[in-house]
């Protein structure tokens, strides 16, 4: 079979000679999954050298190592095997690996000099996962630290290749591919239609009017099982087939082979028979627009799977698959008028970044090139829950226990709960827990315990499920527990029977944060470990504990409401998170009585357990409780002189107009910000919010800028000027709405300006003052930047109106070469 991406092979082979980098855009059935690799293995720089594909999807990374085996008349696991996560199909003299993302990830912790591996290949890089970005920023370190003979090639069919190529300084190389004709349309909804109906009139209409087999996008199992059940209903004449990531590879092979029968089929499917998959035969896409992709979720503290419009991109590449064959037809289950997003967003720009931050902490650094960089504020709250997994130390070092939870391949959360007891009943447990907090809800019932749903798992492992259970739910549970056993060897078998407890002693361990207390006035309020407030359900089953610990929770404005979680023993958590409970004196503000309070309190976390007081107040704590009433109140309340508002206000001035002077940011925002810093040190000895006065507070505010760095601030926003008059007048700096540099302001007689021809300046003439000319009795009369315009145009009209007024002051014909003065006559 001849592929598209033949004639360009050559060329592939001659770039990657002499550049170590590569980007290639290939359309779907170019061939560039199953051909690159092979036509590389005989590359002189690649000598006896593997190369590791970088495959997204299991199924993917099935199908592409089954196919070139096959090219190759061997099996997989000889010259070309796989690595998946619980699956390894690599022999000893295999040479192209195709792995999945978090394998590539192991790969390049666990041997940074990757000994052996010529070439990384990462395929279908538009789908930017996480773990992909991480890879690559990996793989380019290495690359330019140890490593400058490895080759890095990014491929795929929808990829902005321009921006790739820039970014890596690469070579960009397009092939053609293999596609016919598609026919698009939209098929309408009707009013208030499930999807699964849409599905099946899109699917009846197709196959009445076209022929060849359907390839159906779904957003995932639970939608495929819908319409599956819809068809059945129906009974159409065709094989309905399900294809996703969750199915045995035997059901995946079944459905990557032609129909032996020559019967047509409609293949359901996830978004893994985008890219990467080749479906024989199918002549027909029908596209709900729809996926499920991870966005992080609060409530859990986890990435889930929400069901997402889908890109354009991915549109366009899901309508070409109708064309491999012959000329085909897509039918698009979403309105025309519906406008889609040119491009998938990065999942680094919207998931919870904790594996992420673990990652760059064992790799020794965070200054790693991105394609597009982590957000700051998910690494800061990544790293902030890691302190509290204690698999990074204040520092941000990785610990051991940190790497311990990294080699489990899973979230710091739940590997910290597997690593949490050396028990093997325990470990059982912990590992029936972990599937069950990953798995979608095996229960229908609207049941907040944790426990309910360990119950039923044991019951389906008696042959026994329950009305309010999914069998095929409870049964992927099993199987991942079975996984988590066998990666951690724990040999015990799961107990039949776990105490409420024991779940929630467990879960502890995953969310330190969530553990709570309940409150002594309302039984159903709980206070968390990270200072928030919970509530229960009203006919909650964990209603009555003392202490409990949420797996999942929906945050809303006041208190979040607890949707999943367990109780707690106290006692086990006293022993097990000892560190977490403290006693001590500890100052706070008051509010209510605008002053310091001392209070000896016994914590556990943000949970107050008990308090009461302790008489004078430490003036060792008072500085930081008078900063945090500083942060409560804001920046106002501290005694701001007029000069010094003003001398704020000019550097931030001068900070918008001369930015490359370097001036600190003294907006509200930054100095709040920034508080413990500069305004901690000027509460030293100090027990009173008035105590500070004035001069201290200026000389805390300047301690940031320079003696030099003071002077220029004088010198290009000077607070007076002299005019023609002999007379220094003041100049007025102010800030607009929002926080820009407003025009700064001299009010001024007019009489005063007599000789002045141009508008003064300051910022080194950059800024034009606005003048407030005022008359003798100090009325305003014209506001300008355009004095010369004013003595040539408006004066005239001005002098005529105002010398009857004031005839006792000077009105000359000539401005321009009058003496100024600030009396009503001049001198002489």
């Amino acid at each position: 079979m001849q592929f598209p991406i033949a004639s360009l092979l050559p060329e592939i082979a001659a770039s990657l000679a002499a550049h170590p980098r590569l980007v290639l855009e290939a359309p779907p059935g170019a061939g560039k999954t199953t051909q690159l690799p092979l036509a590389l293995l005989d590359a002189a720089w690649l000598g006896d050298r593997k190369i590791v594909m970088l495959e997204p999807r299991r199924v993917a990374a099935r199908a592409a190592a089954g196919f070139m085996a096959k090219q190759l008349g061997e099996t997989v696991g000889e010259t070309v095997g796989y690595r998946i996560r619980f699956e390894n199909k690599v022999g000893a003299h295999t040479r192209i690996e195709v792995v999945t993302e978090g394998i590539l990830t192991r790969m390049l912790q666990d041997d940074p000099l990757l000994d052996g591996v010529g070439a990384l290949l990462f395929d279908e890089f538009h789908e930017r996962h996480l773990a992909g970005d991480l890879g690559l920023a990996l793989a380019l370190d290495v690359q330019a630290g140890l490593r400058e003979d490895l080759r890095i090639v990014l491929m795929s069919a929808t990829l902005d290749g321009e921006k790739i190529a820039g970014f890596l300084d690469a070579p960009r190389l397009s092939s053609a591919g293999r596609s016919f004709p598609v026919e698009v349309a939209h098929f309408p909804a009707r009013r208030e239609e499930a999807i699964e109906h849409q599905a099946k009139r899109a699917i009846e209409h197709a196959l009445a009017a076209h022929p060849g087999d359907l390839l159906v996008f779904l957003p995932g199992q639970r939608e495929i099982a819908r319409v599956d059940a819809v068809l059945a209903a129906a009974g159409i004449d065709a094989d309905v087939l399900a294809l996703h990531g969750e199915l045995p590879v035997e059901q995946q092979g079944r459905v990557l082979q032609p129909a032996a029968d020559g019967r047509r089929r409609v293949v359901l499917a996830t978004n893994v028979a985008e890219s990467s998959v080749t479906l024989p035969g199918v002549r027909v896409v029908i596209d709900s627009g729809q996926a499920r992709e991870p966005r992080f979720d609060p409530n859990s503290g986890f990435a889930r799977l929400d069901v997402v419009a889908i890109s354009q991109a991915s549109a366009d590449q899901r309508a070409g698959r109708a064309g491999r064959v012959a000329e085909g037809w897509a039918y698009r289950l979403w309105p025309q008028s519906q406008r889609l997003e040119p491009q998938r967003r990065p999942e680094i720009a919207q998931v919870e970044l904790a594996s992420l931050a673990l990652e760059l902490a064992a790799w020794g650094s965070a200054a790693l090139r991105f394609v597009d960089p982590p957000p700051a504020g998910a690494m800061a709250s990544a790293r902030d829950l890691l302190r509290r997994l204690d698999a990074l130390d204040a520092r941000h070092a990785i610990t051991a226990r940190g790497r311990r939870m990294l080699a489990l391949g899973t979230h710091p959360r739940l590997a910290a709960m597997l690593l949490a007891s050396d028990d093997p009943s325990r470990m059982a447990l912990a590992c029936d827990i972990a599937a069950l907090v990953e798995a979608r809800d095996p229960l229908r019932t609207r049941s907040d315990a944790v426990a309910e749903r360990r119950q039923a798992l044991a019951a389906f492992r008696n042959g026994r499920v329950g009305a309010d259970a999914s069998r095929s739910a409870l049964a992927a549970i099993d199987a991942a527990a079975k996984q988590w056993r066998r990666r951690l060897r724990c040999d015990a078998p799961p107990p039949a029977d776990a105490p409420a407890h024991a779940v929630g002693d467990l879960l502890a361990h995953a969310f330190p944060d969530r553990i709570g207390r309940q409150h002594p006035q309302d039984p159903k309020r709980y206070a968390l470990a990270n200072g928030r407030m919970a509530r229960l359900f009203d006919d909650s089953a964990l209603y009555g504990e003392p202490w409990l610990v949420a797996s999942e929770l929906r945050f809303e404005a006041k208190d979040a409401l607890l949707l999943r979680g367990a109780p707690l023993d106290e006692a086990y958590l006293r022993q097990a998170f000892a560190a977490h409970f403290r006693e001590g004196d500890e100052v706070r503000w008051d509010a209510n009585r605008r002053a310091l309070a001392s209070e000896r309190i016994e914590r556990f976390d943000g949970i107050v357990l008990s308090s009461k007081s302790a008489g004078r107040v430490d003036p060792a704590l008072a500085a930081q409780a008078l900063v945090d009433a500083v942060r409560e109140l804001g920046v106002g309340a501290l005694p701001w002189s007029e000069a010094l508002a003003q001398w704020r206000v000019r550097v931030q001035c001068l900070r918008g107009w001369m930015p490359g002077l370097g001036l600190p940011d003294l907006s509200d925002a930054a100095l709040l910000a920034s508080l413990d810093r500069w305004l901690t040190p000027a509460f030293d000895g100090k027990t009173r919010l008035d105590a500070l006065d004035e001069a201290e507070l200026g000389e805390a505010l300047k301690a940031g800028v320079d003696w030099s760095q003071r002077q220029r601030i004088d010198q290009l926003a000077p607070t007076r000027i002299l005019v023609p008059s002999g007379m220094e007048r003041r100049i007025d700096y102010a800030l607009d709405d929002h926080g820009e540099p407003a025009s700064p302001v001299l009010a001024v007689k007019l009489q005063e300006l007599f000789g002045m021809n141009e508008t003064p300046r300051v910022a080194e003439g950059r800024i034009p003052l606005t003048i407030h000319l005022l008359s003798p009795g100090g009325r305003p009369l014209q506001v300008t930047q355009d004095l010369r315009g004013f003595w040539e145009r408006t004066y005239p009209e001005v002098k005529k109106e105002m010398k009857g007024r004031y005839p006792r002051h000077p009105w000359p014909d000539d401005p321009w070469n009058a003496t100024a003065t600030h009396r009503a006559k001049p001198r002489g």
